[in-house]
């Protein structure tokens, strides 16, 4: 549901850039719409992009002139960066042009995140023609001017590329691709760096993942590369992100599909059509794979493609796992890793868990959290480690990341070390971040909650899963909760899901079981936009399932098979904040920290 950094090695930041241009700030409330001067209808919608002729599925809406994209596209498809502001809103920026959306300013267009995009697009010349429900985008290609490169220290390398105007960069699944053309000189000069450069009409094809800047004055785009980037996947890009290969060309594959393995690919029937599925089945027993969370190794607060998790984790097989907040890149349900909760689920949702070698436990999960102090007087804790907020009391711990900062208006907090408050932090004093070191703990109030409690006084957390499989050592959150025992379970309003989002058609991601063997699928429509929930219940109780969890679905859907990313769920490579990965047993590189919905949920 919807940047690039690196799991193998820490991302060299992108300090000491060629100088900036001054952007011009454009308030998006007070920039008046500009649709007219596009050509663009005031009223229109559809669900086809195509971006200087490379098609995908992608929500897309006009409203009273103004262009509403998903801000994966922009991110994504686009080239564009953002940041957060001071107020919890969203800093957009694209070779100079910056815009500020305040909070609250993104809607949702079925299950994706949309931001207004003119004031980005219209000033660099990208031109919107609407034919039907397909938008197309068009920024014309140039050639590069030159390439320069530098060494950063750490064994990163700095490389921008001088352009004769702004280009489009479409990113993902640790690919680059510019909309420039390029000389066999400079392809020369790419090859050289590990970036495995081909050129594919306008758009120029990279190897290449890491940090990425686009400046003005004069054009350049700016890519800070981590040490061992460049040289990975030698694959062909596939840049219309059409091919969905049923099987992956790793040989590690073919040898366990000796052992067990079952890797299926085929077509179904629903009520809205006919529907692709990709399946994974093993017994957890026999196969020598054992099932593991996906997730960044530098804490819950950030996304990644469904790739770099795999490589991250040494997951051979991989699927993209639970929610999060496209806008904050916040986790938005239950992650728990070798033990330590990551995050906490909410809103009762449904949830797995499971241990090593076994099949997992279905149901729906919360945790009973508290905080009791030394009168007894009890306190109920919200969330863990969430970026779910609501009034009251959250949990934050050094599984979040380094620091914390403030994720909702005026936030006010203690920080605890083995039960006791070592600091007081007033509403306003968070903003700078506050250290989560191991063992610290820090309790923040939120919706106007004041805390009494002052350095000295002592503290006791009580934490309880409401369902056994909670106790178990690797949790995912997900939901609705489909199937459980063969029978129907669907209930997507007691988890607190929109009816919008329970009824409509997308890509699905689902874990299930048939009682003997653990099943990875996905599920994406032929020529539809894909199943609704109940559909995909039914199809899967009609294959004989017995349990199973939908997870997080839409653009985040995603399969990856060896070294091929096989399933992309709209066709392009979204970035997802963590997934479930098939490891095989002894070479897992290490445990995590320790696609997109809102912050109230679908």
């Amino acid at each position: 549901m919807a940047g690039l950094p690196a799991l193998l090695a820490a991302v060299v930041p992108l300090t000491a850039p060629p100088p900036l241009s001054a952007p011009v700030e454009r308030p998006a409330l007070e920039r008046p719409p500009a649709g007219a001067s596009l050509g663009l209808p005031r009223r229109a919608a559809g669900d086809g992009l195509q971006i200087n002729g490379l098609r995908q599925q992608a929500r897309w809406q006009i409203e009273g002139g103004e262009l509403w994209l998903p801000l994966e596209v922009l991110e994504g498809q686009l080239g564009v960066t953002r940041r957060a502001a001071a107020d919890g809103g969203l800093v957009l920026e694209w070779f100079g042009e910056r815009l500020v959306l305040p909070p609250g300013r993104e809607r949702s267009l079925a299950d994706e995140v949309a931001v207004p995009a003119l004031g980005l697009l219209q000033p660099l010349g990208v031109t919107a023609v609407v034919r039907g429900r397909l938008l197309e985008l068009s920024l014309p290609a140039r050639p590069l001017l030159g390439i320069r490169s530098r060494d950063l220290g750490s064994g990163g390398r700095r490389v921008v590329f001088d352009l004769a105007s702004p280009s489009l960069l479409r990113s993902g699944d640790g690919q680059l691709l510019l909309g420039a053309g390029s000389s066999a000189q400079q392809r020369r000069q790419l090859a050289e760096l590990g970036l495995a450069p081909r050129q594919q009409g306008d758009w120029l094809a990279l190897q290449a993942e890491g940090q990425r800047l686009s400046l003005a004055g004069p054009w350049r785009l700016v890519l800070d590369l981590p040490a061992g980037a460049g040289g990975g996947s030698t694959t062909a890009a596939d840049p219309n992100g059409t091919a969905n290969r049923p099987l992956g060309t790793d040989p590690r594959l073919a040898q366990l599909m000796g052992q067990g393995l079952a890797i299926e690919r085929r077509v179904a029937s629903s009520g809205s059509g006919r529907v692709l599925i990709h399946s994974v089945r093993l017994d957890p027993a026999g196969v020598p794979l054992e099932l593991r969370p996906l997730n960044r190794p530098d804490g819950m607060q950030g996304l990644s493609s469904l790739s770099q998790l795999a490589r991250g984790e040494a997951a051979l097989i991989a699927i993209n796992g639970g929610y999060f907040n496209r806008v904050n890149r916040l986790p938005l349900g239950a992650l728990r890793d070798g033990g330590v909760w990551l995050s906490g689920p909410i809103l009762n949702r449904g949830a797995i868990g499971w241990q090593a070698g076994a099949l997992p436990s279905f149901g729906r999960l919360s945790l009973e959290e508290s905080v009791v102090d030394r009168q007894g007087q009890r306190w109920p804790i919200t969330s863990l480690n969430s970026g779910y907020v609501q009034k009251g009391l959250a949990r934050y711990t050094s599984a979040w990341g380094r620091s914390y900062t403030p994720i909702s208006g005026q936030e006010m907090a203690v920080l605890l070390r083995d039960g006791r408050v070592q600091q007081r932090y007033e509403p306003g004093s968070l903003a700078g971040g506050v250290p989560l070191r191991p063992g610290e703990e820090l309790l923040v109030a939120r919706g106007g909650l004041l805390l009494a409690w002052q350095p000295g006084d002592t503290l006791q957390i009580r934490s309880r899963p409401s369902h056994p499989l909670g106790f178990n050592p690797y949790v995912m959150g997900g939901g609705p909760l489909l199937l459980q025992n063969g029978q129907l379970v669907l209930n997507g309003t007691a988890e607190g899901f929109s009816a919008g989002f329970l009824g409509q058609g997308a890509p699905r991601t689902v874990i299930a079981s048939d009682g003997r063997q653990l099943w990875l699928l996905t599920l994406q429509g032929v020529g539809s936009a894909g199943p609704t929930l109940l559909e995909t219940a039914l199809i899967l109780q009609q294959q004989g399932l017995r349990d199973a969890l939908n997870l997080d679905g839409g653009s985040s859907t995603g399969l990856v098979l060896g070294q091929e990313h096989t399933v992309k769920g709209r066709g392009v490579a979204a970035a997802v904040h963590n997934g479930l990965g098939l490891v095989p047993r002894g070479e897992r590189v290490g445990a995590g920290a320790g696609g997109g919905e809102l912050l109230a949920g679908p």
